[in-house]
């Protein structure tokens, strides 16, 4: 059964709308926090997805956060300047190259870390947390139906 129809779909309710305008203010807030720490938000998003090991070569970091491989290498030639990460040749295959955050890396993730919470919790200072959960909840029911639908190339 269809959710939406051309008698009712508008940006008030488009869930590509609202999803992306969401980032975009988030990113807004978020960049000069980051700057204050001499990075970015896709920097950070790096180091975290470093952290939580959602990634751990550039090609998996790329997919993990949906970014061109040729930029993820400059980013992470950039945390390697800075002593945010480390390259080490895998010992079972030598053609992969792994990133490990540093102790470095992992203080500066980790203050940004806590200013992204912070952020988070003044924003949602409103909603009880059985709301929040149940966005949560939606939001990544909605990220696996996405990536399903991608998988099996669904179109318009």
């Amino acid at each position: 059964m269809a959710f939406y129809s051309t008698n009712d779909f508008t940006p008030d309710c488009s869930i590509g709308y609202l999803v992306r305008r969401s980032y975009q203010i988030g990113v807004a807030a978020l960049e000069p926090m980051f700057a204050e720490e001499g990075t970015s938000g896709i920097q950070w998003s790096a180091l975290m997805s470093l952290w939580f090991e959602r990634g751990t070569t550039c090609a998996e970091l790329a997919r993990d956060l949906n970014h061109d491989k040729g930029a993820m290498t400059r980013l992470v030639d950039t945390l390697e300047q800075r002593g945010w990460l480390t390259r080490d040749r895998d010992t079972d295959d030598r053609r992969i190259i792994k990133l490990t955050l540093t102790d470095e890396g992992r203080t500066v993730a980790d203050r940004c870390r806590v200013r992204v919470i912070s952020y988070w919790n003044a924003v949602l200072k409103d909603w009880d947390k059985a709301e929040t959960a149940t966005m949560i909840a939606l939001l990544r029911k909605l990220h696996v139906t996405m990536e399903s639908a991608s998988a099996e190339g669904v179109r318009a």
